[in-house]
């Protein structure tokens, strides 16, 4: 199965935010919209990912400075992604090897979705109950 098909069962669109904006308002931004990770871009182009994981981080190092810090300066700008005709396996890779819980989708140079851990165990469980319900018709069938 291919990320292509995760993609085509969510909601189109993928919240960015740009390298200067402040933790602050990227906080408020992941909150407002109930989301977990924003991509972050610069110029326009995607350069890195932005989680709870990393905002919890700074607030508990920095206290009440972080609010004003910019994005930019804790962003490691390695952009782990994946293209939409890669194996849900090879995201499912890629998310346990680099301990991550979201994979932004590129096609060529453009961003075109964003899947997370939760998109890809759910895709796996309709594909278990799938593989079950046809193992239990063949043994019907046989019997």
């Amino acid at each position: 199965m291919k990320i292509r098909t995760i993609l085509e069962r969510k909601q189109p669109g993928v919240v960015t935010i740009n390298m200067l904006s402040t933790l602050k308002v990227a906080a408020e931004l992941m909150a407002r919209r109930r989301i977990a990770a924003l991509v972050v871009t610069e110029d326009g182009k995607p350069v890195g990912l932005l989680s709870e994981r990393h905002i919890v981080e700074v607030f508990a190092r920095e206290g009440k400075l972080a609010e004003e810090m910019r994005i930019r300066q804790i962003l490691d700008r390695q952009l782990t992604a994946i293209s939409p005709d890669d194996s849900i396996k090879r995201a499912m890779s890629l998310m346990t090897d680099n301990r991550l819980r979201h994979l932004p989708v590129m096609n060529e140079n453009e961003l075109v979705g964003i899947v997370s851990l939760g998109d890809l165990v759910k895709q796996r469980l309709l594909e278990l109950e799938l593989e079950a319900n046809v193992l239990r018709d063949i043994y019907i069938a046989a019997h």
